[in-house]
């Protein structure tokens, strides 16, 4: 290969890098966008909660400490574990859900989206925050096990999916609360989302 080749090879490996680097960097602003977009998906799938779904209502209890430590790495990797585990329910049985199939799909692109956006710039980090990684891996693992298992012990019914949505709209708001704190990320286009309480 002569001289130019490799040049030409360097330029492209550089601009690879700056453009990653530069979507890395505007990582908290995409989140606060894709999960602002996520809501407003989860509100057109499906209508109000219903009525007769409040006497089946459960408390999962999301693990909030995996998203309190002040590394923001460590949360990048918790927040994509989250999306991972999300976009797991929301890809199964959905047939009894009677949800709008067109707001549902958009919802697990940007999912597919956002994790693939978070692998990309928090990949190189984990090494770092492996042992709280784990802890927290495991909490939320346990947390969207009770999510699934709910929702098989319901045989995925209506209630059973309105339910679990309304607990993945509370996670996102919970995201997008830590992302505002942690990066003081403001989305001056629109007005701020609910808090999770």
């Amino acid at each position: 290969m002569n001289t130019f080749g490799l040049i030409h090879i360097g330029l492209i490996v550089l601009c690879i890098t700056t453009i990653s680097s530069h979507q890395c960097n505007h990582l908290p602003l995409q989140q606060r966008k894709a999960i602002e977009n996520s809501l407003q998906l989860l509100d057109k799938m499906g209508e109000k909660f219903p009525q007769r779904c409040l006497r089946e209502k459960m408390s999962f209890r999301f693990p909030k400490q995996v998203l309190k430590p002040t590394q923001k790495e460590a949360v990048e990797v918790a927040i994509e574990e989250i999306f991972q585990h999300i976009f797991y329910i929301f890809s199964k049985n959905l047939t009894l859900a009677a949800w709008d199939g067109t707001a549902l799909e958009k919802f697990q692109n940007g999912l597919y989206h956002q994790i693939e956006q978070l692998e990309a710039c928090v990949i190189k980090k984990q090494t770092h925050y492996f042992r709280s990684k784990e802890v927290n891996r495991l909490k939320l693992k346990k947390y969207f096990q009770k999510i699934d298992c709910f929702l098989k012990d319901k045989q995925h019914n209506l209630c059973s999916w309105e339910i679990s949505r309304a607990e993945m709209r509370r996670c996102l708001q919970l995201i997008d609360k830590v992302i505002r704190k942690l990066y003081k990320v403001r989305i001056f286009s629109s007005p701020p989302l609910m808090d999770a309480s």
